[in-house]
Formats: structure tokens, C-alpha cells, sequence
């Protein structure tokens, strides 16, 4: 594994790339070997859905499928039924170890100095398809671009990869991920095929863990169920991070609200916090936002909550639905996603990060303001 972090992999999790099997994703895959197979092969696809449920594996697979063949008459004649192309083939080794030639991936990347992540990507990065585009494909076939995310391109970028897709290179495919497509300029939308990837069924989450040697039963595998929203990358992160004690503590500090047990909070802060414990830090910061997501849909149905959770939850978020009104929730959700964004980009104290942020959800349920 490289030495520097590589934005498409969670922690020890594999990457995409390294992902051969895609599993409750039928639809989407079919979609696409159609489309290629009846000659419809669009130049740009948008594939959109919730993080985690298996967009990026689908780039890949494609990727492989396109690179190999080239044509549908190619495929053909190997009489394909799918995209599935072996991990020992040499397109396979070389998409795996990113080398061929005819591969371009756009990502977040890592300052070599600081071996921390960028927080966008920036237009230099999209400004590499200049070069790649303009070169002759390897075996005079296809070239593909894939971009994880295109949600995390700046202005600049966006504006930039905007103007390959208005003037497509022949024999060019471009291959967007993104996780809130209504972020992306509508312009960039409108010049892709969207195909959406929707959140996986509780069997295929259950599935993909037990593929990575996870097995859970009984309440934890409801727990994870309901936490991971259909995103097997999300239940892989939260069954193998610790994230499982992380939630049934973080729901334990907020139940002491309106006036938080300080004691309990530090404790968590300090192992969420601690230096060396990124992944610890992320899966808390997004446990904690999609839970007053939950609370604001559960506001926004009034009353509307499922039972399932730990004991006591449900009643809970329904009773901070109705201490606070559904825009000050969104305020909350919005400052802590801003408090993370910032800790990212400023290596902000972790600790003072989760301190903050709970702050505001005291603030909020004891009726004081959370400020502009």
C-alpha cells in the first residue's frame, strides 16, 4: 500500500480498485453491459447514490470491462454476459496498481509534505485530462476517466471538467461518482447519463460483511442494519472501527442532555480524539450528523420515528423533534458538518472538535441560541 493516503479507501478496508465482486448492485451493472453491448455507450455516466453502496467498485468494473474488449463485436465473440473480468487478466493488474495507460483517476490528492488529504480536489487535477485525452489510446480503444468524488471538486475544477464534457474526445468515457449530485453545476449534470445506485438491501449488507469476515447477530446486526442506511462501505467502517461502542456511547452522553454528563463526554472525546485516531474521529463526526439527520426527518414526518435502536432512542429523538424547531436542528447539523470540514482542512484539535459539537446540541435542547 502506498505510503500516502489515497482519498478512494477507508482505512484498512480495500479500495474500489481492489474489489472484484459487486454484490446487490444487478440493475446497475446490467444497465451499463446493455448499453455497451447495444452500441448506446454514452461518452459521460453520472452514477449517483449514497456513499458506500458500491458506485466506485461499478466505475472500476466497467473500467476493466471497456479497457479489455473495446468493442461490443470484441465481446461478443468472447460471448460476455456481464461485466465481470478476471482479477489475474492484464487489465485487471494494471487498473489494480494504476498504470494503464488508457486509465485516468481524479481524486482528492495528498500533499507528498504533510501526508494529509486535500479537502477538494483542485482544478490542476482535472487539467491533467489535457494531456491524457490528447495522447493516442494505447491500443487505439477507449480511454476512460473516472472521478471519486465529483461532489469534491472546487469551482475551478468543476468549470474545468466541464469544458472536456461539452467537447467530448472520441472514444473518450467518462465516469462521475457522486454522492449529492444536486451539488454538482446542473451543466455537468446535463451533459452525463445518470444512473442511479441506490442504498443495498439489509441481505447484501449483511453479505459483503460476511465476505470481509464480519458476522453479527441479533441486536447488533439490526443496529448495524438501521446505522449503515443501506451502505455496505458504512457497516464495514462501523462494525470494524469500533463504531458500534462509539454510538452506544455517544447516545448515552446525549441522553444526559439537557445538561451533559461532562464527565462521559471527555471520556468519549478522548477516545474519538486522540491523535492517531482519525477513523475513530470520522465515523463518531458522521454518527453524530446522521443522527440529527434522523431527528430532523423524524421532525419533518412529524412524529414519524423507528422503533429500532438502542433502548430508549426512539422516544428520545422524539422528544428533542419537538423541544426545537426543525430549522434550528438543520442549523445544528450544518455548524457541526462545518466543524468538521474545518478540522480537516486547519488540523483543528479533534477533541475541542467533538467538545464543540455537543455543545451545540446542549445549546440547542436547553432553548439558547447556537449563534450566526
Amino acid at each position: 500500500m502506498s505510503e500516502l493516503p489515497e482519498a478512494d479507501r477507508e482505512g484498512e478496508l480495500p479500495s474500489p480498485r481492489e474489489t472484484f465482486e459487486l454484490i446487490g448492485q444487478e440493475t446497475a451493472q446490467s444497465t451499463l453491459f446493455d448499453a455497451f453491448m447495444g452500441g448506446r455507450m454514452h461518452h459521460a455516466w453520472l452514477l449517483t447514490g449514497p456513499k458506500g453502496v458500491g458506485k466506485a467498485t461499478l466505475a472500476y468494473k466497467l473500467a476493466r470491462f471497456v479497457l479489455k474488449y473495446g468493442d461490443r463485436d470484441s465481446a461478443s465473440a468472447f460471448n460476455v454476459t456481464s461485466l465481470d473480468v478476471p482479477a489475474d487478466d492484464p487489465v485487471s493488474r494494471q487498473l489494480l496498481s494504476l498504470s494503464h495507460p488508457d486509465l485516468l483517476l481524479l481524486r482528492r490528492p495528498a500533499d507528498p509534505k504533510t501526508k494529509k488529504l486535500k479537502s477538494v480536489i483542485p482544478v490542476d487535477e482535472v487539467r491533467k485530462t489535457t494531456k491524457f485525452f490528447g495522447q493516442s489510446s494505447g491500443a487505439g480503444g477507449w480511454r476512460v476517466c473516472i472521478v471519486d468524488s465529483a461532489d469534491e471538486m472546487n469551482a475551478n475544477a468543476a468549470n474545468a471538467l466541464l469544458k472536456v464534457l461539452e467537447e467530448p474526445p472520441a472514444r473518450a468515457l467518462f465516469i462521475l461518482l457522486s454522492h449529492q449530485p444536486g451539488r454538482l453545476l446542473p451543466t455537468i449534470r446535463s451533459r452525463c447519463r445518470q444512473l442511479p445506485v441506490p442504498p443495498l438491501t439489509g441481505d447484501s449488507v449483511n453479505a459483503i460483511l460476511a465476505q470481509h469476515g464480519v458476522a453479527l447477530e441479533g441486536a447488533q446486526a439490526e443496529l448495524i442494519a438501521e446505522l449503515s442506511e443501506g451502505s455496505a462501505g458504512r457497516a464495514l467502517s462501523i462494525s470494524q472501527g469500533g463504531g458500534l461502542e462509539l454510538y452506544q456511547s455517544m447516545v448515552q452522553v446525549i441522553s444526559t442532555l439537557p445538561r451533559l454528563d461532562v464527565p462521559a463526554l471527555h471520556k468519549l472525546a478522548d477516545v474519538a480524539g486522540r491523535r492517531g485516531a482519525d477513523d475513530k474521529f470520522a465515523t463518531l463526526m458522521d454518527l453524530l450528523t446522521d443522527w440529527i439527520a434522523r431527528l430532523i426527518r423524524v421532525g419533518a414526518q412529524k412524529g414519524a420515528v423507528q422503533a429500532a435502536g438502542l433502548p430508549g432512542e426512539a422516544e428520545m429523538i422524539l422528544e428533542f423533534a419537538r423541544i426545537a424547531p426543525l430549522d434550528r436542528w438543520v442549523q445544528v447539523w450544518e455548524k457541526i458538518n462545518d466543524l468538521v470540514g474545518r478540522a480537516e482542512a486547519v488540523n483543528m484539535d479533534r477533541k475541542l472538535v467533538i467538545l464543540n459539537a455537543f455543545s451545540l446540541l446542549e445549546r440547542t435542547v436547553r432553548g439558547e441560541a447556537v449563534g450566526a
